[in-house]
């Protein structure tokens, strides 16, 4: 059972702008990629496992079968990595309204319990 109560506005622009022409999961896996790819303003500052990362894309399409995952670059002294983060476990840090509401939509939606379908193309939520 979901945690995150309903939000009427959320629910509207995620099935009206974000899985408006969803068929089944992959239509629907597509639908987030590209509203996520196209609102979230790259890079930006996050807060990953109480580390802060800068955000720099969105993860392979592959990668995120399952999940919308990001690219991140973690710097530690003089080293950095690039690897993929679960988007709903960052916290943007001053970022733009876009950026943040994007964010916000993707959380939602796993919190209410949502989720891609593995296995059954014809099911769709």
């Amino acid at each position: 059972m979901a945690t995150t109560p309903h939000d009427d506005d959320r629910e509207q622009r995620i099935s009206s702008q974000i899985i408006v022409d969803a068929y089944n999961s992959d239509e629907e896996r597509m639908g987030w990629y590209c509203y996520l790819e196209d609102n979230m303003g790259m890079p930006f500052v996050a807060v990953w496992n109480e580390q802060t990362i800068e955000v720099v894309a969105m993860s392979s399409e592959e990668d995120c079968e399952q999940e919308m995952r990001v690219d991140v670059r973690y710097s530690e002294e003089n080293r950095q990595d690039i690897f993929s983060v679960s988007l709903s476990e960052i916290t943007p840090v001053d970022t733009d309204e876009a950026t943040r509401e994007a964010v916000d939509d993707w959380k939602y939606w796993v919190e209410r319990g949502y989720e891609f379908s593995e296995g059954d193309e014809d099911e769709f939520f």
